[in-house]
């Protein structure tokens, strides 16, 4: 594609688990003109500079002519530096679980559940950030006396990025969206938890400046207006242009159910995070551990591609009973960070590829329609899901959703939106430093359009749901064993 040659441009970046993504886009419209990406180890602790690598790898002859960049970032991974700014241990992921008994001595300290859910808007679960500095300070102690800065991914990489000497470079910034999910910062203030710092590691670190959405934080090596950046989930639904209303529902390596509130929300159960949003809003979020690799472990036990596990899954009109509860990973939500999965109910009638296949996919979303349910239980409007990510390319995921997930779903078009939204932070930012006419004249962000279609209504499958909700409920201690 090309753009006008007079328009100014932006890029963004996605620094995901798998991989790092760079989409380069005109300022104005949001066109996405040039991509590049580069992939990450599969592992649960990675060394940040392997990030940089990617990165380089991703953007290689793509920034000529950017005017601004930021960058979107999985959420809650612990980076820490020492007094000179090196990195003192290779840096603990989002789904790293080996933080689950700090996350359960951390929730019973501060008073239980209740507790953090009023104090972060979030019940702290294995994920967290916080979490992983308690394990930290317990098991590796001597790394743990190196440590006097904590960092988030997309704070770690923004610095690098940055200008040396620079504010952004030394002392770090970061975002509402991306704090939000540490565990020490509260959306509902907006600000710090210095306490909650001290309770998990024993004493302060150094955290990065808070930044406003529009923000420019400063350059970059070559002169870009650098942005603040922000989460993952928070760029993936900037990107997207979500609304109060929408709830998106994207299938990648994790699952994510978010939507945007104008208010914050604190679930004592925990299973909806109450984290900020990259524009000012909120941004309600429930998040699963298991969701594509569902599909592509099933689809490698029947020893079958993809586009052959769909076939297999829309070839019968149902499971015939089964019920696959995947928790493959462990789980973040339920909370069952030990947890395996369990396929209930098989017996010689329904034994069958096609069957499995079904129970697969029917599993993936009912963990996430559950997801749905939550969030409006928190009193969250849900009048449409937004379905997006690698898993929602499959045929079988596209035919039933819409039955089980229980709402009109729409399919945007297949986009790296992480990136896309990092990239319309960039141009936001630029606008806000003078340098595009990409912003709206109110100081919005400048408005893409993201082209979407939708799929057809079904009746909800009430009885899918309810043999899901039936497995669960009857699996007790099987699960976390």
């Amino acid at each position: 594609m090309t753009g006008s040659p007079s328009a100014s441009l932006v890029a963004g970046v996605d620094c995901s688990t798998q991989s790092t993504k760079v989409v380069v886009c005109a300022a104005d419209t949001g066109e996405v003109l040039r991509t590049g990406s580069a992939p990450h180890p599969d592992a649960t602790e990675v060394a940040p500079a392997v990030w940089w690598a990617a990165f380089e790898a991703a953007a290689a002859g793509l920034l000529d002519g950017v005017s601004a960049i930021a960058v979107g970032g999985q959420q809650h991974g612990l980076v820490t530096l020492d007094e000179g700014g090196a990195v003192v241990r290779p840096a603990l992921l989002w789904n790293d679980t080996r933080s689950a008994a700090a996350a359960a001595e951390l929730v019973t300290e501060l008073g239980g559940p209740a507790a953090w859910a009023s104090a972060i808007g979030s019940v702290p679960v294995a994920s967290f950030t916080v979490t992983k500095l308690r394990w930290l300070a317990e098991h590796e102690p001597e790394l743990a006396a190196r440590a006097v800065r904590v960092q988030l991914p997309h704070d770690w990489l923004t610095a690098q990025l940055a200008a040396p000497g620079s504010p952004a470079a030394t002392t770090g910034v970061t975002d509402r969206g991306d704090a939000s999910g540490t565990g020490y910062w509260s959306p509902a203030t907006g600000g710090y938890r210095p306490d909650l710092l001290r309770l998990a590691f024993g004493r302060e670190l150094a955290v990065p400046r808070v930044a406003a959405p529009a923000e420019p934080v400063g350059e970059t090596k070559a002169g870009q207006v650098l942005g603040a950046g922000t989460g993952d989930n928070m760029a993936a639904g900037f990107g997207l242009g979500a609304v109060t209303g929408d709830v998106v529902v994207s299938i990648g390596t994790s699952g994510t159910v978010f939507a945007v509130s104008r208010t914050p929300t604190a679930d004592a159960s925990g299973i909806v995070a109450g984290f900020a949003d990259a524009t000012g809003h909120f941004l309600p979020l429930v998040c699963t551990l298991n969701a594509a690799r569902v599909l592509s472990t099933v689809a490698g036990l029947l020893g079958v591609s993809l586009s052959e596990l769909d076939r297999l899954a829309l070839s019968t009109p149902d499971s015939g009973g089964l019920v696959l509860l995947p928790y493959l990973d462990g789980e973040r939500t339920p909370d069952l960070p030990h947890a395996k999965g369990l396929l209930h109910g098989l017996t010689r009638a329904n034994a069958t590829p096609a069957r499995l296949a079904r129970a697969a996919v029917e599993g993936l979303l009912c963990g996430l329609a559950d997801g749905i349910d939550a969030l409006r239980a928190e009193g969250v409007e849900v009048r449409r899901a937004l379905l997006i990510g690698g898993g929602a390319r499959s045929a079988a995921v596209q035919a039933l959703a819409p039955a089980v997930l229980g709402v009109p779903v729409l399919l945007p078009e297949p986009a790296e939106y992480v990136a896309l939204g990092a990239a319309r932070q960039a141009a936001w930012a630029l606008a806000t430093a003078g340098g595009t006419a990409g912003g709206r004249g109110d100081g919005g962000p400048p408005a893409w359009s993201v082209p979407a279609g939708v799929l057809p209504a079904v009746e909800p499958a009430i009885a899918v749901r309810e043999a899901y909700a039936a497995t669960l409920a009857g699996a007790g201690p099987l699960l976390d064993a």
